[in-house]
């Protein structure tokens, strides 16, 4: 009995000492975590007031986040009576292992703050990397993640990102629309100039500057004499002139007499 009432008296202290102050942890914990929430939502509304760049929204609000969760923890561990110079020192030990265990998260970590520094895209931008393409949707902390046309979502790590190989089509105002169309062997060459350049010069969108637009015979293939056309728009025009143009193209040889040659097979039989 006697060890029963000894093993309740020092629960008993335990729960007076330590209770109060667990309470008051956990209470301080859910405050601070529901601050932390209004802050960083008041510190988005924030952003898109001051036109902050949309690349350095996601990543300055998470790095923000991050920060003042770790504050919280600190402090509502030192509430609880934990010293704050051992707990220091262990988890500074402890970082320095999960450091070198996360060694690729580290890596997408500085991409991160590479990409971001020099602005190799940015939201919105289309971009084709690491055997991917689609429009930067939002720049995080370790990922960017990109839209595809068809609304697939697509998540690169910064690491690679930053480090790769990269094509940025929308770095530029102005893209140049390459196209090349076939005319059958005996066919008029200069109507098909003519044809070619009456569509260039009726469709508005295509523009003269930094070049005007070129047709010239690139290649005498095996069935068809093929010209090359290179043209010049605004770059948020790019894929309707490519498509508008190649249907305008198809529709109007017919009725000029031109042939779009196809491959054939000639089967000669011999008796």
């Amino acid at each position: 009995m006697e060890k029963i009432e000894n093993l309740s008296e020092q629960l008993y202290s335990i729960i007076m000492v330590y209770g109060p102050k667990l309470i008051g942890a956990i209470i301080t914990l859910l405050i601070g975590m529901w601050v932390i929430s209004v802050l960083r939502k008041a510190l988005r509304s924030r952003f898109e007031k001051q036109n902050v760049d949309p690349s350095l929204r996601g990543f300055l609000n998470s790095i923000i986040g991050i920060g003042l969760k770790a504050m919280l923890w600190i402090a509502v561990i030192g509430m609880m009576g934990v010293e704050m110079t051992s707990f220091i020192a262990i988890l500074g030990a402890a970082g320095l292992a999960v450091g070198m265990a996360l060694s690729g998260t580290l890596q997408n970590f500085a991409g991160g703050v590479m990409i971001l520094i020099f602005k190799p895209f940015k939201v919105g931008d289309f971009i084709d990397a690491q055997g991917h393409a689609g429009i930067v949707n939002e720049i995080q902390i370790f990922n960017t993640i990109l839209k595809t046309p068809d609304n697939k979502t697509i998540i690169i790590p910064n690491g690679g990102l930053s480090t790769g190989s990269m094509i940025n089509f929308s770095a530029e105002a102005k893209r140049r629309v390459d196209f090349t169309f076939g005319i059958a062997y005996g066919d008029d060459v200069d109507k098909a100039k003519e044809v070619l350049l009456k569509l260039i010069k009726a469709d508005d969108r295509i523009i003269n500057d930094p070049a005007e637009p070129f047709i010239a015979v690139s290649e005498l293939a095996d069935s068809s004499v093929n010209l090359v056309v290179r043209v010049w728009a605004e770059a948020a025009n790019y894929w309707g002139i490519y498509f508008g143009l190649t249907e305008q193209v198809y529709k109007t040889f017919d009725k000029e007499g031109l042939n779009i040659p196809f491959p054939q097979m000639d089967v000669h039989v011999q008796k």
